[in-house]
């Protein structure tokens, strides 16, 4: 099993989140990460897939996506040719003597508190998967109480293959 990141640029249109998704289930391709947001021209939408499969089914994917009407442009986020992030928020149980520590791990990792009360602490954390994970694991100790990751985005690097839509 392999794990491809696909971006796509789609019509920003009623239902096109609800067509893509529909493409994996009535399949029955898994969706591992899923996130969407308008582009700075609101007539398009930037998606960001991430799915596993041995190579066969990820080809399938691309073709079957190619098909759809409202998808412009597909491009796969590879490793060293393009750049990739999530971001994550997790809150932890944080009494007094905890405080510290937690602050510290965080600031290794260059998160940021975004809330403390009494007795917990919301962190927020933005990184490749790796990092998030490595972050994670170092909470070990901790009871946390909540936890929410965005799923990956990303870009190509460099701008030669832009896709200029009128």
């Amino acid at each position: 099993m392999r794990r491809q990141v696909l971006s796509l640029l789609v019509e920003n249109t009623a239902g096109v989140t609800s067509h893509i998704s529909g493409l994996f289930s009535r399949r029955g391709y898994n969706i591992d990460s899923f996130s969407s947001g308008v582009t700075a021209d609101p007539r398009y939408t930037r998606i960001t897939i991430v799915a596993s499969g041995d190579e066969q089914i990820l080809e399938q994917i691309e073709k079957q996506l190619s098909k759809l009407e409202d998808v412009l442009d597909i491009k796969k986020l590879e490793p060293g040719t393009s750049v990739t992030r999530e971001l994550i928020l997790v809150k932890i149980r944080a009494k007094d003597t905890d405080r510290q520590a937690i602050l510290s791990v965080t600031e290794i990792f260059h998160g940021k508190v975004v809330d403390v009360t009494n007795d917990s602490m919301v962190i927020e954390l933005t990184g490749n998967q790796d990092k998030l994970d490595a972050f994670m694991d170092l909470l070990v100790g901790y009871e946390i109480l909540e936890l929410a990751r965005t799923g990956i985005t990303g870009l190509t690097r460099g701008s030669a293959d832009v896709i200029y839509l009128d």
